[in-house]
């Protein structure tokens, strides 16, 4: 196994971190490392914001669910799909345009997150943790007003980057599902009951696993639960401009 396919497997979630920082040069190299991700076109259709100012952490690790290691972390990178600053670029030109769509908000969802995932990448490649907070999608109002955000520039991922503990350094990564079920040949089909209930048995480690008691907990805990549907209030102001025939602001 190559270093880069190594890098890749070791690569898990880190939510503790020791006192060491993160070097200038290292977050450089993170950064730059980011900027080498494919981009549609080569727009580049995302901003990084590189959030230093301790109380805007405090603050994000309260809006993202109240996650305190948010806080701790030695490096925090919020991706934001930018689909703004090009409309500037036209409108600077005087270009004939018009406002972004739905369609441009996509293409810039995939340049943010492929650039996320390059720094993940980097980072580990350097003994640096991190893990992705999804949550950053909640309380659109509050994030706006805190980090300033415009009109057609949305909050994607929040990353937070630091050195792991030993601890963290030696706990397993969780088990991923079987290929199998993962990857389809050329058509898209559901799984019915059985594949999906196999799916989860040969996920779990357990003889006595019980799916309907997994099942109803996940779904209780993660996709009923208050973030979850908090998330899905703040994307739909999100996304608002995006489908709306009112003037950019």
């Amino acid at each position: 196994m190559n270093k880069v396919i190594e890098t890749l497997f070791e690569r898990k979630s880190v939510r503790q971190y020791t006192d060491n920082d993160i070097s200038a040069e290292e977050k450089k190299l993170i950064l730059e490392s980011a900027f080498q991700a494919p981009t549609a076109g080569n727009q580049v259709l995302y901003t990084i914001l590189d959030i230093e100012d301790q109380a805007i952490k405090n603050k994000l690790a309260v809006l993202c669910d109240n996650q305190p290691f948010i806080a701790e972390a030695k490096m925090v990178l919020l991706f934001l799909a930018d689909c703004r600053k090009w409309w500037n670029a036209y409108r600077y030109a005087k270009a004939e345009m018009r406002d972004p769509g739905p369609g441009d908000l996509l293409l810039a969802c995939c340049d943010a997150l492929i650039a996320a995932e390059n720094a993940v990448i980097a980072a580990q490649s350097l003994g640096i943790g991190s893990c992705y907070i999804g949550d950053i999608l909640e309380n659109c109002e509050e994030i706006t007003s805190l980090l300033t955000l415009k009109d057609y520039v949305v909050p994607i991922t929040l990353v937070v980057f630091g050195y792991p503990t030993r601890g963290q350094i030696e706990r397993k990564k969780p088990k991923r599902f079987d290929l199998d079920f993962v990857v389809q040949k050329n058509n898209y089909h559901e799984l019915n009951e059985e594949q999906t209930r196999e799916m989860f048995s040969k996920l779990s480690d357990k003889d006595d696993f019980d799916y309907d008691i997994y099942l109803n907990s996940i779904c209780k805990r993660k996709y009923l639960s208050d973030f979850s549907i908090e998330m899905n209030r703040s994307v739909k102001e999100y996304l608002k401009p995006f489908f709306s025939d009112q003037k950019i602001k």
